[in-house]
């Protein structure tokens, strides 16, 4: 059976490793959920985004999941410490990949690929924006103008 993976999935197919079943914590996590609280906030203080927090966590300190263990994920610990980032970090990742594209296209203004992939970029950058000003993460008032980044 194929099934087709949405607009904001991974290129291609559907491979993917699968989360843990139970929504406990393991019993062989050895850190308290303030423990894992303040790893957040120093990571975050260390300039780390929250995507690769969590990665940290998982590969050096053996926390599987944050959510199950302190009951909130990374992003709501943060902005419950008053250091979350102003703008989400996906919405912050396509927005400098548009810059970047966009300082490409002014060195080679032909490349007709990388115009439409630029076209694309703030599709998702203008779709994305919607989404989190329905939700209340930024303010009604707030627009993507190309000069917000540099990189």
């Amino acid at each position: 059976m194929i099934r087709m993976v949405g607009k904001m999935a991974l290129m291609r197919g559907r491979s993917r490793s699968t989360r843990p079943v139970s929504k406990r914590p393991p019993s062989w996590i050895v850190y308290q959920p303030d423990e894992v609280k303040a790893l957040v906030i120093n990571l975050h203080r260390q300039g780390r985004p929250p995507s690769e927090i969590g990665g940290i966590l998982r590969d050096e300190y053996n926390v599987p999941l944050v959510k199950p263990l302190v009951g909130k994920g990374i992003v709501k610990i943060l902005r419950e410490a008053q250091v979350a980032p102003s703008i989400p970090e996906d919405l912050y990742n396509l927005m400098v990949k548009a810059n970047r594209i966009r300082r490409h296209l002014e060195r080679n203004p032909k490349d007709l690929n990388n115009k439409r992939g630029l076209q694309i970029a703030e599709s998702k950058i203008y779709s994305l924006t919607r989404y989190y000003k329905r939700m209340k993460i930024l303010p009604q008032d707030w627009r993507y103008r190309s000069e917000m980044i540099t990189v």
